[in-house]
């Protein structure tokens, strides 16, 4: 059975990109977790509290639905955000979104989360590029996703950040 993923996306400019281009990017020290995923499986997108810089306001979401097109390999130019270089990715499908700064609280399933065997101190497992999810973890968080989620088309250019000027 293939694995299911929380891909954990901590910048709003970085969230951009991957909904946008449909593509996800890892940073070096990751390449173990990454190239754990294969192409074909499925993957949920997170924001952090952080990814909008304001976390006493935001909340952390899964905002997304997606399935992995490509294997992870080395990117040909790595991509920068916020001065923190991505050196490898895959090619995304993404089947579905959540309206802009909508989407599952994930704290509120934690409870509920095999993934997370402490409750108090499941935000410690989410420093990290991914997370694989235990198969009824990926199925509650898909029957509590799918309810929230629109077509893409309709929803992505409410991601789409534009830098500001300098």
């Amino acid at each position: 059975m293939p694995s299911a993923h929380l891909l954990i996306i901590g910048d709003r400019a970085a969230l951009s990109w991957v909904i946008t281009e449909q593509r996800m990017a890892f940073p070096a020290g990751r390449s173990k977790a990454a190239r754990a995923m294969a192409e074909g499986e499925e993957v949920f997108l997170y924001t952090t509290r952080g990814c909008f810089r304001n976390p006493t306001r935001d909340l952390g979401r899964v905002i997304g639905r997606a399935t992995i097109t490509s294997p992870v390999r080395v990117l040909d130019e790595p991509v920068v955000f916020n001065e923190r270089s991505f050196t490898e990715g895959c090619r995304l499908k993404v089947s579905g979104l959540a309206p802009f700064r909508e989407g599952l609280v994930l704290r509120d399933l934690v409870p509920r989360l095999s993934v997370f065997p402490d409750p108090a101190t499941w935000s410690v497992r989410m420093r990290r590029a991914s997370l694989t999810l235990p198969p009824a973890d990926a199925e509650l968080v898909r029957t509590e996703l799918e309810p929230l989620l629109r077509p893409y088309g309709e929803t992505r250019e409410g991601y789409r950040w534009e830098p500001a000027a300098a």
